[in-house]
């Protein structure tokens, strides 16, 4: 775009302000379907890149980003942008104005409870972290994703009795991304509208909702707002990297903190708590961002925090790679900034026995390759120092706009279970139908770059032996397991590839089970990473072109719950894999709220058990082609 100012001075000053509610009717109008979660970062480097964060006449990136997507599409449309803007299409003006702001189009006023036909009759306080619930991304601070039969309330024998109790729908979302979490008897769940909900969770009437600065995908967790008060809180992080913490009784916004000033910093995992702090694992965007002609690659780097809980005060924050990014020049003569990435992207494991914290990384970004990226990491839980490292995978440095190269000797092909054709890198000069990129453009010296984080939280298994392991799955399809009393030493590695590991297996007493992106689902043995049993599955005729698994699993003793991009959530033996139940989520549903909804593919959260319900959300496009949805669906025992 021309240099130009992209709004008004007061305009700019309004970033921080809410806007007017809008009737709900032309909010709605607002609303559309995207077609992934960074649609438009390279439209608005390409096009806005080079005057915003170029020069001083223009609002930086990170200020753009605190205001509301409706404002940024104003301006694009009506406003003082119109005429730089003119030749883009509404589409792409919808792209920007939702990938800038972080949220949908449209949200504010649809998506309030007010607006909502169920409101519950009566609000009671959240007073016992006791009962039966599913508090975070996980139950327990291991990360097992394991639930026990009594707080579940299920048998295998009456999980195929399982029926729909009721829906709730999420307005102006495209991906209910947001896994439920279940405490005192309130769902609390997130979406890319940016609001939170508090939900009852026998009847899905509606306690309140809070709207927060961006999208929410990030699992709420909940605990005492302060050491030993009655106040408890929700806390949770949004996509443009700040942390909240909201009253459970009423919504209503305790503190609000920053994590990180760089503007591309995003919060996907669930925040874990614990002894008053809170730890804050955050990754980045910084790859889709850099594929525009004008963007710097590559700055960002991963990075964990410690809060704490009563005031959001930083206690520690450690960054992945230690070394600040510096001017380069490539070997082929193009200039960056590295090294970057290794990003957090699943949550954080705590062991309180040794007093440390584990996490998972994702590629680096750009060169050079400092160890960090691909790997898995100890740190000291006090003070955040870096007690271990151990790089599984070398070399995977890559960011969107580069061609993806080989995995490096000693992985399974790029083949192993996964659908023909290049990566996510694309053909030289583009990716799909994106022109080719200018002569000036940096991609990696690095040749074995397929882009395979660790995308997913590990599972800290202690065996009947009295030995502990940390168990991760890779995006390369494999499973690797360290030993923690041995600074992370490498003990099996179990290649089970087919289709990448997304977002996170389970475990219990026995075995982890991963569900992987080409259809199949396998079950691993904890001592030794001895394949049990590997099973697959075919989508629906309708859903033919979302095949395979990126979401979490769940396990419950004999049962072990798997949804799928095809929206079928698959409830599987332990024993074998054969299939005990499913349900198909994509289906146009009535909601207790009136919302119009329907699911799409199960694409980030999985399955929530508890007191014989199981809860799940519908709808994620994400950047593994999903299908758009906006349910929480909660199943139960059939009525007597």
């Amino acid at each position: 775009m021309k240099p130009a100012i992209l709004f008004t001075i007061a305009l700019v000053a309004s970033a921080q302000q809410q806007p007017p509610a809008q009737p709900a009717a032309q909010s709605q109008a607002l609303v559309q379907v995207r077609g992934n979660e960074g649609a438009g970062s390279t439209i608005f480097g390409n096009a806005c890149g080079g005057c915003h964060g170029k020069i001083e006449s223009a609002p930086s990136p990170a200020m753009l980003k605190k205001l509301t997507p409706e404002k940024i599409y104003e301006a694009l449309t009506t406003g003082d942008m119109r005429n730089q803007a003119k030749d883009l299409t509404d589409q792409q003006k919808r792209d920007i104005a939702e990938w800038v702001s972080g949220r949908s189009l449209g949200s504010g006023a649809v998506g309030n409870v007010q607006a909502m036909s169920n409101q519950c009759a009566n609000n009671p306080p959240v007073k016992d972290l006791n009962a039966p619930g599913w508090n975070g991304w996980s139950p327990d601070i291991l990360n097992a994703r394991f639930q026990s039969t009594k707080t579940a309330g299920l048998q295998p024998a009456s999980v195929s009795r399982l029926v729909l109790k009721w829906a709730f729908g999420l307005p102006a979302t495209t991906s209910a991304y947001g896994q439920p979490t279940i405490v005192d008897g309130r769902v609390f769940i997130g979406s890319d509208s940016g609001f939170l909900y508090s939900i009852d969770a026998n009847s899905g009437c509606a306690h309140w909702s809070f709207q927060a600065q961006a999208g929410l995908r990030s699992t709420p967790v909940i605990a005492p707002a302060r050491p030993g008060s009655n106040q408890y809180a929700a806390f949770f992080g949004d996509i443009r990297g700040n942390v909240y913490a909201v009253d459970t009784t009423n919504g209503e916004l305790l503190w609000k903190t920053s994590i990180d000033p760089h503007p591309l910093a995003r919060i996907t995992a669930g925040i874990r708590f614990h002894n008053g702090r809170l730890y804050v694992p955050v990754a980045s965007l910084e790859e889709p961002e850099s594929s525009s002609f004008n963007y710097p690659c590559c700055t960002f780097r991963g990075m964990v925090a410690a809060l704490d809980a009563a005031s959001g005060k930083q206690i520690w924050k450690t960054y992945t790679i230690t070394e600040t990014p510096t001017a380069r020049v490539s070997t082929a003569g193009k200039n960056f900034l590295g090294p970057a990435g290794a990003g957090v992207w699943g949550p954080v494991t705590i062991d309180t026995k040794r007093h440390a914290i584990y996490i998972g990384t994702g590629n680096a970004f750009s060169e050079p390759d400092t160890g960090r990226s691909d790997a898995i990491m100890g740190l000291d839980m006090d003070t955040g120092k870096i007690l271990w490292v151990q790089q599984d995978e070398p070399g995977d440095v890559w960011h969107t706009g580069c061609v993806q190269g080989p995995p490096p000797p000693g992985f399974p092909p790029r083949s192993a279970g996964r659908d023909p054709g290049p990566g996510r890198g694309g053909p030289a000069g583009g990716r799909g139908g994106r022109p080719p990129m200018p002569d000036s453009y940096y991609c990696p010296d690095a040749k074995n770059n397929p882009d395979w984080d660790f995308s997913a939280g590990v599972i800290l298994a202690n065996l009947p032996n009295g030995k502990s392991l940390v168990i991760a799955g890779q995006k390369s399809g494999m499973v690797w397991a360290h030993d923690p009393d041995q600074k992370g030493a490498l003990v099996w590695k179990s290649d089970i590839s087919r289709g990448q590991i997304v977002f996170g297996g389970a475990a219990d007493e026995e075995n982890a089970y991963f569900a992987m992106r080409g259809g199949t689902v396998a079950a691993v043995r904890l001592s030794d990473g001895m394949e049990r049993w590997a099973v697959s599955f075919n989508p629906p005729e309708a859903m033919n072109t979302h095949r395979g698994f990126t979401a979490a699993v769940s396990v419950i003793p004999g049962i072990v719950f798997v949804p799928g991009l095809d929206g079928m959530l698959r409830a599987l033996a332990t024993n074998d894999g054969h299939m005990v139940w499913q349900y198909d989520t994509t289906q146009e549903t009535q909601t207790v709220n009136g919302v119009t909804a329907r699911g799409g593919s199960i694409g980030a959260a999985g399955a929530t058990i508890v007191s014989g319900m199981v809860f799940v959300t519908s709808g994620y496009t994400g950047f593994q082609g999903g299908q758009p949805g906006n349910l929480l669906l909660a199943f139960g025992a059939p009525a007597l």
